[in-house]
């Protein structure tokens, strides 16, 4: 076994201390992501609309970190895997790594955000995600599923360390993270774990404890230590898509570290990237609860009114719920505006389409421009005064 200052020697990027600095600005978005996070945790979301959303986070993350490794399998045929169908014979290796991966993700979710078991991380632990990994995979998987390396290897330029450092290492870095992270204490913020998931995945790329499945096996940590931080599982695919998106910067950004023995620069990367994912997963969420609010509202305003006919309603209604928004419609596109009230308009004059336009427009749902129509979404912004501005005088 080596001493200490043969490590430090040999591997002067593996030194076990804190190796970066934060920034204004990455403080700034931690505090931003944290506050988003705490958002979409607390957004109201429908049964069907929540699984259909961790459905695709699970698949995107699959997807991305095989895809950082050389599978070709597109987000379509991803899907098709996690909803159980197989794929042809030449692409079944590809799927079993996705598979795997499915698998891995799904458990953690249930050991971390369903049973509530949060561990440190140790070096069982990262063998055991190496295991889900590389199962099944036979000839094409160039290691042993959950054992640490005894060769030596070369990715690249990079040389990795000696196999039989490797389990020294391993524990130098599980001995370290806790200690440095403050996850044992009970007293981690979200801040820290943050920089702890993504500092983790680095340690094991450089470490490099396996011949073959570390890119993977890191990403799976990094995944663990954010959920285990309370990271939605909605947004369980944000980094693995951020490095997979901007491959070529991830592999820089990883290089110049090591070469630096500095991580502050791939901090700023990946926290950036981690931020601005966020930012899209609580978009969808609102343009969602805004479209159920609208339709809420059209159904509201419709029940207010007098019924004429009952067909005649249910079609002004269809016509509202249909028109979608940030558009302005002309009087033929409206006609077609779906296959249904096509044809419903087919056996009517245009001039029953101009009343039902007229009604919609009393209802205050549509306005009108130039011939143009237009949804009124301003009836579900609130009408707050503007805030007034301090006069010379004042």
């Amino acid at each position: 076994m080596a001493n200490v200052q043969e490590f430090d020697r040999l591997y002067p990027h593996l030194t076990y201390s804190r190796r970066w600095s934060l920034g204004s600005d990455e403080i700034y978005l931690l505090g931003k992501c944290d506050a988003l996070v705490g958002t979409i945790r607390h957004s109201p979301l429908q049964p069907e609309y929540r699984k259909m959303l961790l459905n695709v986070s699970l698949v995107k993350g699959a997807q991305a970190t095989t895809a950082i490794e050389g599978n070709t399998l597109s987000e379509d045929e991803v899907t098709r895997v996690a909803e159980g169908e197989s794929l042809p014979v030449s692409k079944q290796y590809q799927e079993q790594e996705v598979k795997n991966i499915l698998a891995a993700m799904n458990k953690i979710l249930a050991d971390v955000a369903l049973a509530g078991r949060c561990e440190l991380i140790t070096a069982e632990l990262v063998r055991n995600f190496h295991k889900e990994v590389g199962r099944d995979l036979g000839a094409h998987f160039d290691a042993i599923p959950g054992q640490f390396r005894t060769d030596s290897r070369t990715v690249g330029p990079y040389l990795c360390p000696r196999g039989e450092h490797v389990p020294e290492l391993m524990k130098s870095l599980c001995d370290w993270l806790p200690k440095e992270f403050n996850f044992a204490t009970g007293k981690q913020t979200f801040a820290e774990a943050v920089v702890q998931a993504i500092v983790t995945h680095v340690y094991l790329e450089w470490i490099h404890p396996f011949g073959d499945g570390n890119g993977r096996t890191g990403r799976l940590l990094e995944f663990y230590v954010l959920l285990r931080a309370g990271n939605p599982d909605i947004a369980s695919h944000i980094l693995s898509n951020l490095y997979n998106d901007t491959r070529p910067e991830y592999y820089r950004q990883l290089n110049e570290a090591g070469k630096t023995r500095d991580l502050s620069a791939f901090l700023k990367y990946a926290i950036q990237g981690y931020h601005d994912g966020l930012v899209e997963v609580l978009s969808m969420i609102q343009d969602n609860n805004v479209k159920i609010a609208w339709q809420h509202l059209i159904y509201a305003r419709f029940a207010s009114r007098p019924h004429l006919k009952t067909s005649v309603h249910k079609r002004r209604r269809e016509l509202a719920l249909a028109i979608r928004p940030g558009k302005d419609w002309s009087l033929k596109e409206i006609m077609l505006i779906t296959p249904e009230l096509a044809r419903e308009y087919a056996v009517h004059s245009e001039r029953t389409l101009m009343r039902d336009l007229r009604e919609l427009r009393e209802m205050e749902i549509l306005s009108e421009s130039g011939g143009k129509y237009r949804l009124n979404f301003g009836l579900l912004v609130p009408q707050l005064p503007s805030r007034r501005r301090k006069s010379a005088a004042a």
